[in-house]
Parts: structure tokens; sequence; C-alpha cells
């Protein structure tokens, strides 16, 4: 599978899962209609409905499209890192039981690993 050219920056949050600095992504306080994808391979990832203002200093999202964020144990055994399913991009980690939203997860993604497609 052939994957989007990325930056020095961008494979060191993508692919050896850093991290950006708080506060300092471009999403970070963005509110338009659209979908986010992945950087690295174009995967539809969260539609911007999911979006929520958490003050933590990345997006946050408090769902993903079905199927396109893949949940695995981050190598500090404290977190939950999430992936792009579809190319394992590293995108941040997700959250449970902070109060933030109805559905009580956050999604805390850097900005650095998505692409935003307006809405049509």
């Amino acid at each position: 599978m052939k994957y989007n050219e990325l930056t020095d920056e961008e494979k060191y949050v993508i692919e050896n899962k850093g991290t950006e600095y708080p506060f300092t992504g471009k999403y970070n306080d963005f509110y338009e209609e659209g979908i986010f994808t992945c950087k690295k391979c174009n995967a539809p990832l969260y539609k911007s409905s999911d979006k929520f203002k958490s003050g933590c200093g990345w997006p946050s999202f408090d769902d993903e499209i079905k199927g396109a964020v893949k949940r695995v144990p981050d190598s500090d055994g404290r977190r939950v890192e999430i992936v792009c399913a579809k190319c394992g991009g590293h995108l941040g980690h997700v959250f449970e039981g902070e109060g933030f939203t109805a559905k009580n997860t956050r999604h805390c993604v850097n900005s650095i690993s998505l692409n935003f497609e307006a809405k049509k």
C-alpha cells in the first residue's frame, strides 16, 4: 500500500509514536464541519460533530467513525493508545470516565496526525 509522504515531524508523531506540544496543533481550536482523516493513509477517522473542547491542548473527540480507530495498550502500561485501523499510524490516546461529554470518552489526538475535509 502506498502512503502519503510525511515530513520528519509527522514521522516522529505518526510512525514513532511521538506527541506534539499541547496547544500548538492546528486542529485544537478548530470547529468547521467535515471529516478528519488520517494524514498517512487518508482513511476517515472522526466526524466534526464528535469533536469537543476539552481544554487539554489537543483535539478531542468523544467518538470515532465505526471501525476506523484501533485501541492498543500503550507501552507505558497506564494508557490506551489509539491508531488508525487502516495503516497503524499513531493518533494519540483515549481516556474514559472523565465526564466531558455524555459518551464519557475522550480521544486525545495529535493535530499532526490528521487532515481535514470540509463538508461540501
